[in-house]
């Protein structure tokens, strides 16, 4: 008896483990994944609140909304490169003109017709103030702004947090300096 219970626990735990892969691999494919970065230029020397701006680009469908450049992951392709991929597709932006700040990455999940998104930011510093965004078909304008008006811009309240989260982790960081 103890040995059939014992084959009869594994055979349970077996199956429970297949339909936790199972699962998973269902939600990979139902929840849309995107990645991108926050990308902020300093326009002073001596950082400060106002002398920091976010990237904004305008969509060129639907709404017209304002986001940081993002898109989906290819199969196959990690979350970062996807972003370096998008960010240089979207706005012209490439390793070159960025410099990826450590210790900050923000995780958004909301619904976009009736499908779960995911959305992973990077935090990324315009290495020159002055480069020039190029703007791919996908958007019709993009904007610096400081923080209140890029909240203001993005409508959405869990881009408005990320922003803010975004200046106070910058705020931290400069203090420690």
């Amino acid at each position: 008896m103890t040995c059939s219970c014992a084959s009869l626990h594994h055979s349970i735990c077996a199956s429970k483990a297949v339909s936790e892969v199972i699962l998973q691999r269902y939600l990979d494919i139902m929840t849309l994944r995107a990645c991108g970065f926050i990308i902020f230029r300093r326009l002073a020397r001596r950082p400060s609140p106002d002398s920091i701006e976010y990237l904004l680009l305008q969509t060129s469908y639907g709404e017209h909304h304002w986001t940081p450049p993002k898109g989906h992951v290819d199969p196959g392709e990690d979350d970062l490169t996807t972003a370096w991929r998008e960010t240089r597709e979207e706005a012209g932006l490439g390793e070159e003109n960025l410099r990826v700040v450590d210790g900050f990455l923000q995780r958004l999940h909301y619904q976009v017709r009736g499908k779960e998104k995911e959305v992973l930011y990077w935090l990324a510093e315009l290495r020159d103030p002055s480069i020039k965004v190029k703007l791919s078909d996908e958007h019709r304008d993009y904007r610096w702004a400081e923080l209140e008006e890029a909240c203001r811009l993005a409508k959405y309240t869990d881009l408005q947090d990320t922003l803010k989260n975004v200046q106070r982790f910058l705020e931290k960081a400069e203090k420690k300096h």
